[in-house]
């Protein structure tokens, strides 16, 4: 359904294109509304030339408003007639009691929203007098082809506006007397209206003792009702840095065992990681690292936290902690700085690739270069390939990225962030063999 033009007074719908076959309508409310033009017209025939024109795609843009439905309808040899179609308008009177069966239940306006008109809410109205549907001799046509009834324009309009009626039965309400946005805003009052009370009332203005403790709403009540609620107000803007730690040196003794020292570090890395967080959930300029939500090991976590460069007690305690030397952990803490704990991982964990990925690594490397360019590669072990005559390797990961390492006092070190690219992450470690 194409449509161009929508106020709360008037909506305009693009021709629809041709009806090849079947129904003009699905639903029960666009069946009841061409029973009211079937019912109504005199001449069965009219009604019938009027179905061809509408198949055929012989009426132009719908215009809907109050009290009225317009197109331009086409003869077959070209001659356009203006088309209208009257439906009576509801009274400020009936609107308000339509409006009171509306929030009486939210089911009704669930529906609604889903673009269904819910049966319950027109045996209501009906119950109240007021009927939402038309009936017999409630379409009444003014056609330019002077016609006192039902002609095959104003048949015409009614079949494509029963198509219309299908997608959205809140052009059935236009039609009475209110528009969609109009409508939705008066039942977001009056529900808000109503809501006050029972908010000064402390259980929804009925005793604990009345209902055996809170009452309950369905969940139908509780999504129809979330479009009455007003707007969320807009994000807070995100601090440009975290707070400040409060000091724990205090005239008091810590118990035996609390390095108040050590409580504020771990304060301080808290209050960073949760400013982090922060920055990523309101959408702001950032970056925030994978390494920040992870799940870690206490082994991991330690190495997180020695880069961060803390003191070099704490250091030491990380070290100690996590069951490596100061310079195991140095070397950790450079891995986790070029990619946290896949870094870390490479650094630490061997592994080794069944005969097809170890196939597919090979191919890999023999692809990346030029055949006169390309460097000799020893494997050696596992996922491991050390460049022949240097002190350059390179070490596979499990998500098939590359990592460049070098050799420096006679230990395997990272040299810089992995690499899709073998020959890339390579380069990157003779460039830092040569720095």
């Amino acid at each position: 359904m194409s449509e161009y033009g929508h106020g709360n007074d008037e909506r305009t719908f693009a021709a629809l294109p041709p009806a090849r076959g079947g129904a003009f309508t699905r639903t029960w409310w666009g069946l009841t509304w061409l029973k009211a033009l079937e019912d109504t017209a005199l001449d069965n025939e009219q009604l019938k030339a009027g179905r061809r024109h509408a198949r055929a795609g012989a009426v132009g843009a719908v215009s809907v408003r109050p009290g009225r439905i317009t197109a331009v309808v086409k003869d077959r040899d070209g001659t356009a007639h203006r088309s209208d179609v009257l439906v009576r308008e509801f009274s400020e009177e009936e609107w308000e009691r339509l409006l009171d069966l509306a929030v009486d239940s939210a089911g009704h306006i669930a529906a609604l929203l889903d673009r269904e008109m819910p049966p319950h809410l027109v045996e209501d109205a009906a119950a109240a007098g007021i009927d939402l549907l038309p009936g017999v001799g409630d379409l009444d046509p003014e056609c330019g082809c002077e016609a006192w009834d039902h002609c095959p324009h104003t048949a015409a309009l009614c079949y494509q506006v029963a198509r219309l009626l299908d997608e959205d039965p809140f052009v059935l309400l236009l039609m009475r007397g209110r528009g969609e946005r109009a409508l939705l805003d008066q039942l977001q009052a009056r529900s808000a209206s109503r809501a006050a009370p029972a908010a000064h009332d402390g259980n929804g203005g009925g005793s604990s003792e009345d209902a055996g403790g809170m009452p309950g709403v369905s969940a139908e009540e509780a999504y129809a009702s979330a479009f009455l609620l007003p707007p969320l107000p807009a994000p807070p803007v995100a601090p440009e840095a975290p707070g400040r730690v409060p000091s724990l040196d205090t005239d008091t003794e810590p118990e035996p065992g609390v390095e108040p020292a050590a409580l504020e570090f771990l304060a301080a890395d808290a209050a960073d990681r949760a400013h982090r967080l922060l920055v990523e959930a309101l959408g702001a300029d950032g970056d925030v690292p994978e390494c920040a939500v992870a799940w870690l090991t206490e082994a991991q976590d330690a190495v997180r936290l020695a880069a961060g460069a803390p003191a070099p007690w704490i250091a030491a305690r990380l070290a100690a902690g996590s069951g490596r030397s100061r310079a195991d952990l140095d070397l950790a803490t450079r891995a986790w700085r070029f990619g946290g704990a896949a870094a870390l991982a490479v650094l630490e964990e061997e592994w080794t690739p069944d005969a097809e990925a170890l196939a597919h690594a090979g191919a890999r490397l023999a692809e990346a270069w030029e055949d006169d360019e390309r460097p000799a590669l020893r494997r050696a072990g596992g996922a491991r390939w050390t460049a022949v005559g240097t002190e350059a390797q390179l070490r596979l990961d499990e998500d098939g990225r590359w990592w460049p390492y070098l050799k420096s006092a006679g230990r395997w070190a990272p040299a810089g962030p992995s690499d899709r690219d073998p020959a890339t992450a390579l380069a990157t470690a003779f460039a830092a063999g040569a720095a």
